[in-house]
């Protein structure tokens, strides 16, 4: 019952990030699925699960808000499906602990991505021209509904980044879209599972516990994607991805707990010291943005 409270927890915190930056939903929560022993099948088949439902409210509350742009959630959705449930037949096919490494490598790569994301590039800020191109979307919803699969987590850092470095859609529909074409991408994965695995070989207390969570927490997410610092949010979230899945990587490679140790307490100082940064970031943005507005005024 307390594995089933954290998880519920783990899906709140999770639906917040991802209603706000457009990702790490999937990657947070299988992180630490993957922490407790789960074997990656099974972790990405509960993520996918709850997805179903959490996605479903945060695109209603997103599109109440009018932070989707449609034509590009239609043309994102059938290359998602197809890329997830390929990505779920893969990896059901594979030894749990043979892939546990190998997807905490994709969830590494991808937290370290986030943090590269919101930490290096957050200042920037795109102009936005025209709407982005099928070209562009239907490649990028194939691979990105495959990796998320895979890792139990991709479609939003993926498409997210793809979409805000393009500069063709402003951030709020960025986010708006991909976390409201997230439910088709849901569904593939989730048929791939459980038609791979079968019914027994999903933990469905789990996917509920995190569903229970991702839902409470979809219409704040949405609220608050216009209001929140994304920057600071991002290089939190990264962190904890790179040190969990760290972790484990260097468990599977055989180190010592005394490595394992010096190596969390190594990535804990960087984390520590990546937020930090990112908040002197904020807070000069925000004086900029305020010594601009007085000039303007003046």
């Amino acid at each position: 019952m307390r594995k089933l409270i954290v998880l519920a927890f783990v899906g709140l915190i999770a639906q917040l990030i991802d209603g706000s930056l457009g990702m790490a939903y999937g990657v947070t929560s299988s992180t630490l699925l993957l922490a407790t022993g789960v074997a990656p099948a099974a972790a990405s088949a509960a993520v996918h699960f709850s997805e179903i439902g959490t996605s479903l409210v945060s695109g209603f509350s997103h599109h109440k808000l009018g932070n989707v742009d449609w034509r590009t959630v239609s043309i994102l959705a059938l290359p998602g499906f197809v890329g997830a449930f390929a990505g779920a037949t893969f990896l059901a096919g594979l030894d749990g602990d043979t892939a546990k490494p190998w997807v905490a490598a994709i969830l590494l790569g991808l937290g370290g991505y986030v943090i590269w994301r919101f930490l290096v590039l957050g200042g920037r800020r795109p102009t936005f021209k025209t709407r982005p191109s099928a070209r562009l979307l239907a490649p990028m919803g194939l691979v990105g509904g495959a990796l998320d699969a895979i890792g139990g987590g991709g479609w939003g850092p993926v498409g997210t980044t793809t979409l805000l470095s393009s500069g063709r859609l402003e951030p709020r529909k960025v986010v708006g879209s991909i976390d409201t074409s997230e439910f088709v991408v849901a569904v593939g994965g989730s048929l791939g599972f459980i038609l791979a695995l079968g019914s027994q070989g999903i933990e469905w207390s789990y996917a509920g516990a995190l569903l229970a969570g991702g839902v409470v927490a979809a219409p704040i997410a949405a609220w608050l994607v216009k209001r929140l610092a994304p920057r600071v949010l991002g290089v939190a979230a990264g962190g904890l991805i790179v040190l969990t899945n760290s972790k484990t990587i260097a468990e599977a490679a055989g180190a010592s707990d005394g490595q394992v140790a010096l190596l969390a307490g190594t990535l804990l100082v960087l984390w520590i010291a990546g937020i930090t940064r990112a908040v002197r970031q904020e807070r000069r943005a925000r004086e900029i943005a305020a010594l601009d507005q007085e000039l303007v005024g003046v």
